[in-house]
C-alpha cells in the first residue's frame, strides 16, 4: 500500500483533523495548510481546523482557526511543510492521537508516525496536488487557488530551478480552475508604502563582497524608523538577487531579543549546509538561520564568501 493510501485511511478513520505548519509561515505553508483542509472537508465531510499564528500581510490567503485543547482528543494531526519539530507552530500538536507529516524539505526530524517527504517537489503544495490527483479527489476552485499560491511562493513566481517540468504541468492543471492568477501575483508582490521605502533602504545600503555575496543588516532601529517588523522583511528577500554580479546573499534582521534572523538565498552554490550550522535549515538555494549576535552574522557572511569562491572556481557563473 502506498503512503498516500495510508494517509487516506487515516483521514477516513478520524472525525476531527487538525492541520499545523511551521512558525513564521510563508505562502507555501499557508497554501498547503488551508488547501489540504478544504480538500479534506470537500471529499470526506470531516471537521478540519487550521491552527497557528496569523500574519496580516498574508491574510489574503486565508485565516486560522481558534480551538481548545480538548479538540485534540481523538484527533488526527497533520503537519505540513515543516522539517523539524521545534519549528512546528503551536506545540499542542503533541496532544493529537496520530500524527502525519507531509513535507518537501530535506528530512531533519522524524516526529510523525506516518510521513510523506518528497524533496524533488517544488513545494508541499505541489505534493498535495499530486496526492489529490493520484487519489482521484475532487478539487474545488478555491482549493486550486490556495495550492497555486503555495507553488508560486516557493518557486519565486517560477524563477527558481525547483520549478521543474512536473511543477509546470501541475500549474497547467491548476490553471484550468476558476481563479485569477493575475490577482494572486499582484497580491503577493504588493506592499504598503512604508515597506516599499524599507525596500529602498535595503538596496541603498546593500553591501556586495568581491566574491559576489550581497548582504544587508537591518537593526531594530531601522525597523522602527520604517514602522516595520521582522515579518515585513520576508517580501524583500529576493531583492539582492536582482543586482548584477550577486551569486548568493543574506538579509539579517535583528530581533527584539538581540539575535538576528537570517534569510539566505543563492543563484547557484548550495547554502543550506551553512544554515544548518547556525540553528537553521531549508533548501539548497533558500534557507533560514539564526545568529546570536553580529559576530555570528559576519561568520555566516564569510561562509557564504567561501561557497561563492568555490562556485566561481568551477567556472559556472549564474547571473
Amino acid at each position: 500500500m502506498t503512503v498516500f493510501k495510508h494517509i487516506i485511511e487515516k483521514i477516513q478513520h478520524y472525525s476531527t483533523i487538525i492541520i499545523h505548519r511551521h512558525v513564521k509561515p510563508d505562502p507555501d505553508a499557508l497554501g498547503t495548510q488551508l488547501g489540504l483542509a478544504q480538500l479534506i472537508r470537500e471529499n470526506f465531510k470531516k471537521d478540519v481546523y487550521c491552527v497557528g499564528s496569523q500574519l496580516d500581510e498574508l491574510s489574503f490567503i486565508g485565516r486560522m482557526d481558534t480551538i481548545s485543547d480538548d479538540m485534540y482528543q481523538q484527533a488526527l494531526v497533520i503537519i505540513v511543510d515543516t522539517a523539524n519539530a521545534p519549528r512546528i507552530d503551536d506545540s499542542r500538536y503533541q496532544l493529537g492521537q496520530f500524527i502525519i507529516k507531509i513535507d518537501h524539505h530535506p528530512e531533519v526530524d522524524n516526529y510523525a508516525q506516518l510521513q510523506y517527504v518528497d524533496t524533488s517537489a517544488s513545494s508541499t503544495s505541489e505534493i498535495i496536488v499530486a496526492f489529490a490527483k493520484e487519489m482521484s479527489l475532487t478539487i474545488s476552485d478555491d482549493t486550486a487557488r490556495l495550492l497555486y499560491i503555495g507553488i508560486v511562493g516557493d518557486t519565486g513566481r517560477f524563477l527558481y530551478e525547483n520549478a521543474t517540468p512536473k511543477t509546470m504541468a501541475i500549474i497547467a492543471f491548476l490553471r484550468q480552475f476558476k481563479f485569477s492568477a493575475s490577482k494572486i501575483h499582484y497580491q503577493m508582490i504588493t506592499k504598503p508604502l512604508h515597506i516599499a521605502k524599507l525596500n529602498g533602504y535595503l538596496l541603498q545600503h546593500l553591501e556586495i563582497t568581491p566574491q559576489g555575496v550581497a548582504y544587508s543588516i537591518i537593526s531594530q532601529d531601522i525597523l522602527k524608523k520604517f514602522a516595520a517588523i521582522d515579518e515585513h522583511t520576508s517580501s524583500l528577500v529576493a531583492q539582492p538577487g536582482t543586482v548584477e554580479g550577486v551569486i548568493c546573499w543574506g538579509i539579517f534582521v535583528e530581533q527584539p531579543s538581540g539575535i538576528y534572523r537570517c534569510r539566505l538565498r543563492s543563484k547557484g552554490p548550495a547554502i543550506h549546509h551553512i544554515a544548518k550550522q547556525h540553528d537553521g535549515g531549508g533548501h539548497p538555494m533558500a534557507s533560514g538561520a539564526n545568529a546570536k549576535d553580529l559576530n555570528e552574522v559576519h561568520c555566516i557572511i564569510n561562509e557564504l564568501n567561501q561557497v561563492a569562491t568555490q562556485y566561481i572556481a568551477k567556472g559556472v557563473i549564474h547571473e
